[in-house]
């Protein structure tokens, strides 16, 4: 890679941000495309973020995108957001342009874009699991697609707030939502369980009362088959992985950085496969 005057500059900012997988996959986009670019990890500690957004929108920076702890707070720094981003009410990827900071939520996108990609059909009921931020771009997505949305979460005010700020969907009970499985054509993990390799829940219990038909998706992509996805193989239910989720929402800020829209490809899926082993 050769950086030089004319080199587009994009970057991913966290705290910490080490553990990001973006840089290796926009870097890898680049190289294939062969884009004059470079995509780098940005750590900025909380409460420094707006100073870091306009320090890189002044220096010339194309965008970024936001993780752990900012997305929120990226939010509300925007100038101008996308519907989609409205409706997540967080913003994972921005562009600057002549000063002005542009938010949209690429989570929800990218996670149905990898559904379509392993012939998931975005009908019927769906249960969500959590209600923080990645279960409410994903719900947000689901509707917008059609989807009845049922939201569980352990906090039960938490997702009766989600369901709200959505303006669509209904809470189940946590302890509840096993019984309810029968009904639903899709389950989705939107929390950190089964993150690592821990095992969290007794999924193979909870589980049984899923029809066949039934599809399982996890956002979780450390380790790429979770405790979750183990069980629902187990039970005969196609499944979906977070891997895929990660590399679809980037494609729509390396299109806007860059100016070409990459393929979620079997060689990232394997560079990416390859970091996580």
């Amino acid at each position: 890679m050769t950086i030089d005057g004319k080199t587009r500059l994009a970057g991913v900012i966290g705290w910490p941000v080490e553990h990001s997988r973006s840089p290796l996959l926009h870097n890898h986009w680049c190289r294939v495309h062969q884009v004059n670019g470079a995509y780098v990890p940005l750590p900025v500690a909380p409460g420094r973020l707006e100073a870091a957004l306009r320090g890189l929108a002044a220096a010339g920076f194309r965008g970024v995108n936001v993780t752990i702890p900012h997305k929120e707070e990226a939010f509300r720094l925007c100038d101008e957001l996308t519907e989609t981003a409205r409706r997540a009410g967080a913003a994972n990827t921005l562009r600057f342009v002549e000063g002005r900071i542009i938010g949209d939520c690429t989570d929800g996108t990218g996670f149905c874009d990898n559904l379509a990609a392993h012939d998931v059909r975005l009908e019927g009921q769906a249960l969500v699991l959590g209600a923080g931020g990645a279960a409410r771009a994903v719900a947000a997505a689901l509707q917008d697609r059609g989807c009845e949305v049922f939201i569980a979460n352990r906090t039960a005010a938490r997702a009766e707030a989600l369901v709200q700020a959505l303006g669509a969907g209904t809470v189940l009970d946590w302890a509840e939502w096993p019984d309810r499985l029968g009904e639903m054509s899709l389950l989705v993990n939107a929390t950190s369980l089964g993150m690592g390799g821990r095992e969290d829940m007794d999924w193979a219990t909870l589980l049984q009362a899923g029809q066949a038909g039934l599809s399982v998706a996890d956002i979780v992509y450390t380790p790429r088959q979770t405790p979750l996805l183990k069980a629902a193989q187990k039970h005969g239910f196609r499944t979906v992985d977070g891997l895929g989720m990660l590399i679809c929402q980037a494609r729509a800020g390396f299109q806007a950085w860059f100016g070409v829209l990459p393929e979620a490809d079997e060689a990232s899926f394997d560079l990416l496969a390859q970091d996580l082993a």
